[in-house]
């Protein structure tokens, strides 16, 4: 039987735990046998959106970008997991209207407690005014109105949110529950 092909778009501030949770399911997706592909915002900007800056044009740009190829490996037939900031609701919406099968994942945390786990130093820069543009800080985050699944990393722990995901992707029919899967 082939396996049916779909993305999971992690939305959410720096820092709020997207790309941690997004490996943790590429692991159990690996894990139960599916075909999955990983393109996380930070990797996707170096190769694929090298020279963008972050101007609104341009963010819209690179999440258009990281769609397209999550389009195409749900087309044939493989789970696309993205993990990007992709601040802008329109575009988002946008990316999820063209891929069809789309499962929104919003990695919600308030600003203060980013600001305390800001292992980069970037929120207080932003905050100082040494970085423009820094989602969140200086630029709009447009919270999703209507995701499939909202992940609290203030209130849960990685395998708390993990179990949440995985358990609304069964209910989706986009996993197989592990209980009727046969070892």
């Amino acid at each position: 039987m082939s396996q049916r092909g779909f993305t999971i778009w992690f939305t959410g501030l720096s820092g709020a735990g997207k790309t941690t949770v997004a490996e943790r399911l590429y692991q159990v997706m690996q894990e139960r046998g599916l075909k999955v592909e990983m393109l996380d915002g930070d990797v996707v900007r170096t190769n694929l959106s090298k020279g963008l800056g972050f101007s609104k044009e341009d963010r819209d740009t690179n999440i258009r970008r990281i769609g397209f190829v999550c389009k195409l490996l749900t087309r044939n037939g493989v789970a696309a997991i993205a993990s990007a900031i992709s601040p802008y609701r329109a575009v988002r919406d946008e990316v999820r209207a063209d891929i069809g099968d789309f499962v929104e994942v919003y990695a919600k945390c308030p600003l203060d407690v980013l600001q305390e786990r800001d292992v980069k130093g970037l929120y207080a820069k932003a905050l100082k005014g040494e970085i423009s543009n820094f989602t969140g800080v200086s630029d709009p985050y447009e919270e999703p109105l209507n995701a499939e699944v909202v992940l609290e990393s203030d209130k849960e722990t990685v395998d708390e949110s993990l179990a949440k995901l995985v358990a609304k992707l069964e209910e989706l029919g986009y996993l197989e529950p592990a209980s009727a899967r046969v070892s």
